[in-house]
């Protein structure tokens, strides 16, 4: 007998159906899947035929064929264990069709029948309510199938409970949903001890979604500030929140399952990071850092460290906002919304142009160092500045400044003001405005002149001169003002310490 049913599979950030087709045929036995599967899903046979007889059912000594269409596709993952268990259960005529018919099956099953939880729920669900059907699924996933609303989502624990439930023979649960809520900040702005500036300008990087590089000698508080930012970013609005939850879905990183991510990320990878880590990779590329990092931060701590040729491979992601990963089996494209943070000394020692602790650096060796950065790099890269040694008063003080509670609310606002802007050019933020949208900017004659004279004197190239209008943009917007003035971009110019040949306190 033949029987079908729908299961699901993920490819790249897409939820696709998959139709699972069971033969149970004259013959000697056996039990084959084909249909692109991989090594996780050719051994679903062992799973299944162990589940379906603990569960109390038997499986005809027959042949198996398993067929998942469309053929072309590569099924990957646990996750076909279920469909392909129901289907043979339809098969061997222990399941009616009809009861069956609507649903799409996705779970892992162990070898006692009981259902495992499996990665990528949440575009599977949209695939699911965009097809219009309901979706069954281990209930350790049920809360993050609930996140696509209207979906009729029934969770079970067990094969054996789903087949009681098919034939009405118990009734099933419903799923109730916790109430999400915003966690609130581990860290506070003024908890750091003086650097004003690089305050200041992690406001304004947030405020506008810029990259921001920090140069200083060790123990300055670069990694401090970075770890900090977080805490003075804005909330993310559901549409926002629900893209990087797709991501992490899919990756498999979801903390809690079922709980919406509300916190923007903050990735911080080591710098012996891989090409594959940073970027994404795979025979399916998988999503790398800087996708988990999408609407949040990318820290990279010590730049200098990482490998020039991953560190080069940030061009497209920090230019477009997404990233393109080509492989023989697929070519997928990822989001990669995000804010670049990059913390580096000025020399391999650290204290190149300390004023009280000598570098031990050959003029050699800070050159080799610094070229690690490309100029390419570099460019792409809005506000460069210096985070100077810290002084004994400012150590010692118990006053640090704003909390990051005001200085939030002053970049929430900025956000706002921004988004009614740009949001009919597909921007979001200032750092993502396009050079044809910058040449509509209102600028004073005065910051006109200040931002040519620095053009010529700094020798910046076009990338550079308009990252600095996007600053003073955002500059401009922190204070609610129409146009961009000239200590805007004043301001704006002072945060390109490295065009301007500044590398030490």
């Amino acid at each position: 007998m033949l029987a079908r049913v729908l299961g699901a599979t993920v490819y790249g950030l897409d939820g696709y159906l998959v139709e699972v087709e069971v033969d149970v045929a004259p013959g000697l036995p056996s039990f084959d899947i084909v249909g692109l599967p991989d090594l996780a899903v050719r051994e679903a046979k062992e799973r299944v035929r162990a589940a379906v007889k603990n569960c109390g059912f038997s499986i005809p000594t027959r042949r198996i064929t398993v067929n998942l269409a469309p053929a072309d596709l590569r099924k990957e993952g646990s996750g076909f264990d279920l469909s392909i268990a129901v289907a043979l259960l339809a098969a061997s005529e222990h399941l009616s069709l009809p009861s069956i018919s609507d649903a799409v099956f996705v779970g892992e099953l162990s070898l006692d029948g009981m259902l495992r939880p499996v990665h990528g729920v949440l575009p599977m669900a949209i695939s699911c309510q965009q097809a219009g059907k309901r979706l069954v699924l281990p209930r350790a996933n049920a809360l993050e199938a609930r996140l696509v609303e209207s979906l009729d989502v029934l969770a079970v624990d067990s094969l054996g409970e789903l087949v009681d439930i098919l034939r009405g023979g118990r009734q099933r649960t419903e799923v109730t949903i916790p109430p999400n809520k915003q966690p609130e900040p581990t860290v506070d702005f003024c908890d750091i001890a003086g650097q004003e500036q690089a305050k200041r300008a992690l406001e304004i990087a947030a405020a506008g979604g810029h990259n921001v590089l920090l140069v200083g000698p060790p123990g300055s508080g670069k990694t401090l500030l970075a770890k900090h930012l977080p805490s003075i970013l804005p909330p993310m609005p559901r549409e926002e929140a629900l893209a990087v939850t797709k991501i992490y879905s899919v990756a498999g990183l979801l903390s809690n399952r079922g709980a919406l991510v509300t916190e923007r990320p903050f990735r911080a990878p080591h710098h012996s990071i891989s090409y594959g880590g940073l970027i994404g990779g795979g025979k399916i590329p998988q999503p790398g850092e800087v996708s988990l990092a999408h609407c949040g931060v990318l820290f990279l701590d010590e730049l200098p460290e990482f490998s020039k040729r991953v560190l080069e491979q940030l061009r497209q992601p920090l230019e477009d906002g997404q990233v393109t990963i080509a492989r023989v089996n697929a070519t997928l494209t990822y989001p990669a919304e995000l804010m670049l943070v990059a913390a580096m000394n000025p020399c391999p020692c650290g204290y190149y142009g300390d004023r009280l602790r000598p570098c031990t650096c050959s003029p050699q060796e800070v050159t080799r160092y610094r070229a690690r950065v490309s100029g390419p790099l570099l460019d792409r890269i809005d506000m460069q500045l210096m985070v100077p040694r810290l002084e004994y008063d400012e150590l010692a003080g118990r006053n640090g400044g704003e909390g990051s509670a005001v200085i939030r609310r002053r970049v929430a606002g900025a956000r706002a003001w921004q988004e009614e802007k740009l949001r009919p050019l597909g921007a979001l933020t200032n750092a993502r405005l396009r050079h044809k949208e910058l040449r509509k900017l209102t600028i004073s004659n005065a910051a006109q002149i200040l931002l040519k004279g620095a053009f010529t004197r700094l020798g910046l190239s076009a990338r550079g001169h308009d990252r600095i209008l996007r600053v003073a943009r955002t500059i401009a917007d922190l204070e609610q003002s129409a146009g961009i003035e000239a200590h805007h971009v004043a301001e704006a110019i002072s945060y390109r310490t490295i065009d301007q040949g500044v590398v030490a306190p």
